[in-house]
């Protein structure tokens, strides 16, 4: 399957659209090298850091490496349907059809400017998206409750300090009674990012910095950056829940692990261990990084599940083949009875794949409204 994967688009791109160019033969040469070196990305990846999702190298190189994979996986799809069109013509015609040298060239620019549009949009600050959602049950002293999630930064050295200060800055400045985060905070080792989510310790809100992990976190000494991102003021909620007060009346805030946590020796999502002893009545928003239970959830009497993991699908199109692995849910708001899910697009990107196009970034800040 990988060959077909990583195998197919090489084809596609080196001898459909590169070779057929009239360029010189030592040209076709260098660029078909220049094309399977980008093509094994997460390989070198891999060598750098022992991880396909740590890629050491310098923050350029890792934008580069973004932008010549993401163009040639958009330079196979164009060919394929400039192939295709040619196919057609020449059935309708029943005369053999030359692509012409032009149509190739537009095909191979328009390619890399989606993908240079991509990378950026993905490195981008996120702005704040304001959601606002009724809450049944929830007391008039909460009614305007401010709670900002962030998720899925993936802080690394493609989104290094310096991006991980202006987040803050920006998080901080949205002035939230709450802030949470829903997990895959980074890729690498506590050693490799510590200098990196340092500047995560400035997050602050009236009622706390609460926090949940994602998969990515588990990949990568789970126990060491539990301890780590609680020295940094989170409240690492492990299938257990707090609860807020205002005027006598409570809201919860539960959280469980992720569902790949048990594949790593790491206890799973318990929904019931973290909602066990909560006031009766009190409204529950649940921390989930995955959406995929949300319907479990639902069925709890949770009345809003926060959840980040698919990117939002990332690009238009894509989005629909990442829906299907997370039981359909991908990116913004879905209504399950009486519960709002809210899956958040994600504040940052995993760094093997750092490309947004109609799916953009957001720190997401929930007006929480009395019912």
């Amino acid at each position: 399957m990988r060959l077909v994967v990583f195998g197919l688009p090489l084809l596609v791109v080196i001898l459909n659209w590169l070779w057929p160019l009239p360029l010189p033969l030592g040209l076709k040469g260098i660029a078909a090298a220049l094309v399977v070196v980008a093509a094994l990305y997460h390989y070198w990846s891999r060598l750098s850091s022992g991880s396909i999702f740590a890629p050491e190298f310098p923050q350029p190189v890792i934008i580069l490496f973004n932008w010549a994979f993401g163009a040639i996986l958009f330079l196979t799809l164009l060919q394929v349907m400039l192939d295709l069109g040619a196919l057609l013509v020449a059935l309708v015609t029943w005369q053999p059809v030359h692509i012409p040298v032009a149509a190739r060239a537009a095909v191979g620019g328009l390619a890399g400017m989606l993908s240079a549009i991509g990378v950026a949009n993905a490195l981008r600050v996120p702005p704040i998206r304001d959601v606002s959602v009724t809450i049944p049950g929830l007391s008039p002293a909460f009614d305007g409750y401010q709670l900002v999630q962030l998720t899925d930064m993936h802080i690394s050295r493609l989104f290094p300090a310096r991006w991980a200060r202006a987040v803050v800055e920006r998080t901080n400045a949205a002035g939230a009674d709450m802030i949470v985060v829903t997990g895959d905070f980074i890729d690498g080792s506590v050693a490799m990012r510590r200098a990196d989510v340092a500047p995560l310790a400035g997050l602050h809100a009236l009622d706390g910095v609460l926090a949940i992990p994602g998969n990515h976190e588990y990949f990568f000494d789970y126990g060491d950056w539990m301890q780590h991102l609680s020295e940094l003021g989170f409240h690492m909620l492990l299938n257990r829940h707090v609860v807020i007060t205002r005027a006598g009346a409570g809201l919860v805030i539960a959280g469980v692990t992720d569902r790949s946590a048990p594949a790593h020796g790491q206890a799973g999502p318990d929904l019931a261990a973290a909602l066990a002893g909560i006031p009766a009545g009190a409204p529950i928003v649940l921390l989930d990084h995955q959406p995929g239970d949300a319907h479990e959830a639902a069925v709890q009497g949770v009345a809003l599940q926060l959840s980040g993991h698919t990117h939002g699908g990332m690009i238009v199109g894509l989005d629909r083949l990442v829906a299907r692995g997370n039981s359909g849910f991908v990116s913004g708001r879905y209504d399950l009875g009486g519960m709002v899910l809210y899956v958040s697009n994600g504040t940052g990107l995993w760094p093997g794949f750092a490309l947004r196009l109609g799916r953009p970034s957001e720190i997401t800040r929930f007006i929480l409204r009395a019912g």
